[in-house]
């Protein structure tokens, strides 16, 4: 889930794009480093301690979970946003309605790692209280992985499920459509296992998330077939027809299966909670405006009368696992892929491609960073 970005002034040639898509080799940066510069970035915008740092924890956390479109190369977007009066520093998530086990808050256009933080945090004291309980979050800034939340309800023993919209900046063009109409909104439902990783299913209902076609684009990559359109609607593989005008469009996943759950997130995120859906009066018109909605439902699986829960969660996924392989490649389960890569980038650093770093350190000029520091950082980062 992620922003319409670089709108620019050129003409889309593939001569131009390839120029500006072709870059060296890249880095691999140590985790703790890492994360003391991107704290240091948002600090010196003027975020206090505490945003600073739960903004790099989720960020980085979002690297370490392999989902590098969700990462630390947002931050150019983020200081841009900031630069325009769309991102608002140091807010919290506001309460617009309590009614027990169901609440309603505004995001006061805060970082969306603060107010959904906050969000997230009160849903779970809700379902603590009874049982199960829905959070409404509305006009946050830019919430990032979802996933991430979900790992935090499990992590205190819910299962939850998310639907996300992305209010105003169409992207992703419908099932038999030409240009875009709606977000990628993303979907998630994540399951806690007792003694080990929980399942989570977390992903875009675009064919991929935007964000991997600016990842893609940095690194010089086609992206597969059957995820864009170009701004006449024939199909690409180019990812610069999301990034340069004219503009194209990402699809749905699953053909008309993605639009109708992209249809319902819109709907469950934008509408229910009390914020925005997606049509003429809503359009942002600014790229980095990345405003998100989410509903969340949480629920305690203790108080279901499911007393071999666990039993048939074991035995479904040794059953699944145990299938003959088709080739080479593992049978993960949901959530899987992202444990493995979280633990192999923890020990081996978190790798960037040389156009997203360069993008970083540039924004962190434009925001006041003294050169000295920055350099001081990128000296014990890039050796």
């Amino acid at each position: 889930m992620a922003q319409h970005s670089l709108l620019k002034n050129k003409k889309h040639n593939k001569h131009a794009t390839q120029q500006e898509i072709t870059m060296n080799s890249g880095h691999r940066f140590h985790v703790p480093t890492l994360h003391a510069f991107i704290q240091a970035v948002f600090h010196q915008m003027g975020s206090n301690e505490q945003e600073a740092r739960l903004v790099a924890d989720h960020l980085i956390a979002s690297n370490l979970a392999g989902h590098d479109s969700h990462g630390i190369g947002m931050i150019p977007s983020y200081i841009r946003s900031f630069s325009q009066g769309h991102l608002q520093i140091n807010r919290h998530a506001k309460v617009v309605k309590d009614a027990g086990a169901v609440i309603t808050l505004d995001g006061d256009c805060a970082f969306g790692q603060v107010a959904a933080h906050e969000a997230i945090t009160l849903g779970i004291e809700k379902a603590r209280q009874y049982g199960i309980a829905a959070v409404a979050l509305h006009n946050s800034h830019h919430i990032g992985r979802i996933g991430y939340w979900a790992e935090q309800c499990a992590a205190a023993g819910f299962v939850s499920v998310h639907f996300v919209n992305v209010v105003g900046i169409p992207m992703v063009a419908p099932f038999h459509g030409r240009d875009s109409r709606f977000g990628t909104n993303p979907f998630c439902v994540v399951f806690p296992r007792k003694n080990t990783f929980p399942l989570l299913l977390d992903y875009a209902t675009s064919a991929i998330a935007f964000g991997k076609t600016r990842v893609a684009w940095h690194k010089g990559e086609p992206v597969a077939p059957g995820c864009l359109i170009d701004a006449e609607g024939a199909p690409t593989t180019d990812p610069a027809v999301m990034q340069v005008s004219p503009l194209g469009s990402l699809l749905t996943f699953a053909q008309h299966k993605g639009y109708a759950l992209a249809a319902m997130c819109e709907i469950m995120g934008g509408a229910l909670s009390g914020g925005k859906t997606t049509h003429e009066e809503s359009l942002q018109t600014s790229a980095d405006a990345i405003i998100n909605c989410m509903t969340t439902i949480i629920m305690n699986p203790e108080l279901f009368g499911a007393p071999d829960c666990d039993k048939q969660v074991a035995a479904f996924a040794e059953w699944v696992k145990a299938s003959p392989h088709a080739d080479d490649a593992p049978i993960l389960l949901p959530g899987e892929w992202e444990v493995n890569t979280r633990q192999a980038r923890m020990e081996q650093g978190i790798p960037l491609d040389a156009g997203s770093w360069q993008a970083i350190c540039e924004a962190a000029r434009q925001i006041g960073m003294p050169e000295d520091v920055l350099q001081a950082f990128r000296q014990r980062l890039e050796q």
